[in-house]
């Protein structure tokens, strides 16, 4: 079992490792200083505690979004909406946080969370109607609602929901009683980060330890044997989109709560896309979600600082984020995963004996 588990772990290993090296050498032909470079983005994500902060916080919207989509993954179906629930989450959250300014504080959060859980689900079930009553591709339908999602932000920031001064087009700021609190002032380390290892959590027991999950997982592993086994294999499609909506529309909330205070246009900067990424690094594992969105979330903090002390672009992160990701599908062909197999199970366990029985003795 624990050779099994070690095994998972090697394609996304090697997936970094083969990027980096493909990565240092373009910066080398380009002429920069390849070390600098790596040095820079490792201190931009973690030299410091407030590096290791805006991390976090950078993580924080990956997460949701990474498990959103691993969850509609293990259903056997791609959630590509999650830009999309994110956004409505978002928008939800901006518009009846206004609201909320003589409620007092918890009961404020709370209603805007549930508020932008409420519209994720909501978005998510229209894809998810979509497929179940018409059969549409739910591809098409979640990439179509993005661009609905996206317009009714522009229309909510230029129209009805634009700030009361009219300078620009973003919606006033929450009130104090409906935003999360920091937890480590000035750094920017909020509340919602640590709802995000809560959800993660729960997916993971809800997946692993429920016979919801269950079923989930095995319409997603094999449908027709599903169906055979008694499981109504549409209700679980339909189940796991809603979950994933929800999921996805929480990051929207979580971030205009914790960070952003208000929505404007451009409010994401593509989550919902990169967390396709994040749950394919993570193994469409709830746990390996985690380490993909704080790999994902280092990346970004850390080109950051890369372009403000060398002046190097920070589409790097995007490029290296890219390129383990195109690693990561070559690796995850079924002829090399048979090679890593074989190769891994006969140096993993004679390492691990070695480990056991040899580390008594050394010390």
């Amino acid at each position: 079992m624990v050779t099994v588990q070690l095994t998972a772990l090697i394609s996304p290993l090697l997936a970094l490792a083969s990027a980096a090296i493909v990565i240092a050498c373009g910066l080398w032909l380009t002429g920069a200083d390849v070390p600098s470079v790596f040095v820079n983005l490792w201190l931009g994500a973690a030299g410091d505690s407030y590096r290791l902060s805006e991390t976090a916080v950078k993580a924080c919207p990956l997460l949701f979004t990474g498990l959103a989509v691993m969850l509609a993954l293990r259903a056997g179906v791609w959630n590509i909406g999650a830009e999309g629930q994110l956004l409505l989450g978002a928008l939800a959250t901006a518009w009846v946080g206004q609201h909320l300014t003589f409620i007092p504080s918890p009961l404020a959060v709370a209603i805007v969370v549930a508020a932008s859980l409420s519209a994720g689900v909501f978005w998510a079930g229209c894809a998810a109607y979509l497929k179940q009553k018409h059969n549409v591709n739910e591809v098409i339908s979640t990439i179509m609602l993005n661009f609905v999602a996206l317009y009714l932000v522009s229309y909510g920031v230029h129209g009805p929901l634009m700030e009361v001064a009219g300078q620009y087009p973003q919606t006033d700021p929450l009130p104090p009683t409906a935003t999360l609190p920091r937890l480590f002032p000035p750094a920017r380390f909020h509340l919602g980060i640590l709802f995000a290892l809560v959800a993660a959590l729960i997916v993971w027991i809800f997946l692993f330890r429920t016979k919801a999950g269950f079923r989930i997982r095995a319409t997603g592993a094999n449908p027709i044997a599903a169906r055979f086994a008694g499981i109504a294999t549409d209700r679980q499609v339909a189940l796991a989109f809603l979950l994933s909506g929800a999921l996805a529309g929480l990051a929207g909330g979580i971030e205009v709560s914790g960070i952003t205070h208000r929505v404007y246009e451009k409010f994401s900067p593509g989550y919902g896309y990169t967390a396709i990424a994040v749950a394919l690094v993570g193994q469409r594992s709830p746990i390996g979600v985690v380490f993909a969105a704080l790999f994902f979330g280092a990346l970004d903090a850390g080109a950051s600082a890369v372009q403000r002390t060398i002046g190097l672009s920070s589409v790097l992160a995007s490029v290296i984020q890219a390129v383990v990701v195109l690693f990561l599908a070559a690796y995850s062909t079924a002829t090399v995963q048979r090679f890593i197999h074989r190769t891994s199970t006969r140096l993993i366990v004679p390492l691990l004996l070695c480990w056991f029985v040899l580390l008594p003795s050394l010390t």
